[in-house]
């Protein structure tokens, strides 16, 4: 995502990660970048380091402030079910997936309200909608991401004015999606990228599949 982002000249991209320094893929897009990239320490399990994020991103920005910010990270420990997940399981899973992006749109709020746009992206899955039906596999998972879901309502009925959406970007060929997924990530990208600008305020508390259709609940 951050590679496309950065194709267009107009675009500022703050790009975080866990280890900065260790992050010679990010760092690497610099070279080729048209667009500015700034990158900044964030884990999403970790509240101080969520708000010390906040810290540096903010004079980076200054008075233009966000017009998207991406709840991107998420884990997804393996395909436990309802009857042999483990507690400490479950409690890392909705930290990272559902604590983080929370916490994270609380500290940026600031940032989101001075921007043209205004858009809360949280990067949800099909696993996450019960009216799919989709079966017991990642019970953590699915259930991190459902409450996810929840949460993005919430954001929206709160403040009318930010755009909050979910979208699934499909199986995607990542770490995360391990073997069977079908998705290149250039195409989940492009087709994310292309249903989020084309959003109004009106797609706002909506859960969409990467290629623009909407999923239910």
């Amino acid at each position: 995502m951050t590679r496309q982002l950065l194709a267009d000249p107009s675009n500022t991209v703050i790009a975080t990660c866990r280890n900065p320094d260790g992050a010679t893929g990010l760092h690497a897009l610099k070279d080729s970048a048209k667009g500015t990239l700034h990158i900044v320490q964030l884990d999403v399990s970790d509240e101080e380091s969520i708000r010390n994020s906040y810290k540096a991103v903010e004079p980076l920005i200054g008075d233009k402030g966000l017009d998207y910010l991406y709840n991107n990270a998420a884990i997804n420990e393996g395909f436990d079910t309802a009857f042999n997940f483990t507690s400490d399981r479950m409690l890392r899973t909705i930290k990272a997936n559902l604590i983080g992006p929370a916490v994270i749109a609380q500290t940026y709020l600031p940032l989101l309200e001075k921007g043209k746009r205004k858009v809360i992206v949280n990067m949800s899955s099909g696993l996450a909608s019960i009216g799919l039906d989709l079966g017991d596999k990642c019970a953590t998972y699915s259930i991190s991401k459902t409450a996810l879901n929840m949460l993005t309502y919430k954001q929206k009925a709160e403040r009318p004015d930010i755009t909050a959406i979910l979208i699934d970007p499909g199986w995607v060929k990542t770490e995360m999606g391990g073997e069977g997924a079908v998705l290149e990530p250039e195409f989940s990208v492009s087709n994310v990228l292309r249903v989020v600008t084309g959003l109004t305020n009106k797609d706002s508390g909506k859960f969409f599949r990467y290629t623009g259709e909407e999923i239910p609940w």
